[in-house]
């Protein structure tokens, strides 16, 4: 019979490895960003057309429309709400939990003004898409000069 020398250290290498993965910038983990650091923040990606600004946002799990509050405001949009799963295992035989589980809340400020009309929100395949209408807004102004 071979003998295997004892290494008391061998296991901490292991928790190192996943703190390293979890807390390394940059690096996904589960549906949330690794620059977050932080559980309940969900990644999103903010982009504009030239009549819209688009969010979407990873929201995987989500059961119903009511677990999920948009606001706009000051040209800020916020995304909360959260992920309740219900039909799962919920015992001494879960041996690995990483999906989030709880309250999630995000907020972006929004690279063009926005008009709180028109808003449309769609829900599919675990991606919230807020589509949000530009305001319209003509700043220019042509200045007519007086002469005396």
């Amino acid at each position: 019979m071979a003998l295997i020398p004892f290494e008391p250290f061998r296991h901490l290498e292991n928790v190192r490895r996943e703190l390293d993965r979890f807390f390394t910038p940059g690096v996904p983990f589960g549906w949330l960003t690794g620059t977050e650091g932080n559980f309940g923040v969900p990644r999103i990606d903010v982009y504009e057309t030239d009549n819209e600004v688009v969010a979407t946002c990873d929201l995987p799990g989500l059961e119903k429309k009511e677990d999920v509050q948009i606001d706009i405001d000051n040209n800020v949009l916020t995304i909360s709400g959260t992920i309740n799963r219900v039909n799962e295992v919920r015992d001494e035989r879960m041996h690995r939990q990483e999906r989030f589980v709880g309250r999630f809340h995000r907020s972006v400020t929004l690279p063009a003004r926005v008009a709180a009309e028109g808003v449309k929100a769609s829900y599919r395949n675990g991606v919230l898409e807020v589509r949000m209408p530009k305001l319209q807004t003509d700043t220019r102004r042509r200045i007519d000069v007086e002469f005396h």
